[in-house]
């Protein structure tokens, strides 16, 4: 029988991927996870959580495109409505039918507001970068 010399047979060797590709993957990589932190930075991560005491002036559900409910109040500073000073106005967003609710009974009244201050808005949670998420109605 005939001797078989495999030597002959080229031997396929495996294809080295070119520095750009390895280039390009790695940077895609690091690019959708900054691009992933940033988005939650300015638009999930809270800023700033507390509770205001204010008057509530005006509660209202508009939008074109999303449907939001906005408010206003006015922060004030002293004791009783007469001797009380206007500090600054309040614009706060509310992401909950109830709480919403609940807050067009109390129009026109002092309450304390529980917020979340956020860096950024988004369309649907409302037009301001402060969201209500609870009230107390404080007795006097």
């Amino acid at each position: 029988m005939a001797d078989v010399k495999f030597d002959d047979v080229e031997k396929e060797k495996p294809k080295k991927k070119s520095g750009f590709r390895k280039f390009l993957w790695r940077f895609s990589i690091i690019a959708i996870l900054v691009l992933s932190f940033l988005v939650y930075w300015y638009y999930f991560n809270v800023m700033s959580e507390g509770t205001r005491t204010v008057y509530l002036v005006k509660i209202s559900h508009k939008g074109n495109i999303f449907k939001t409910y906005e408010g206003e109040a006015l922060v004030s500073i002293g004791a009783s409505p007469q001797t009380s000073i206007t500090a600054d106005k309040f614009v706060y967003s509310v992401t909950s039918k109830s709480l919403y609710d609940s807050l067009t009974r109390y129009e026109g009244q002092k309450m304390t507001l529980k917020y979340r201050q956020y860096r950024r808005n988004i369309p649907w949670r409302g037009d301001s970068d402060y969201v209500v998420y609870g009230m107390d109605k404080p007795a006097f």
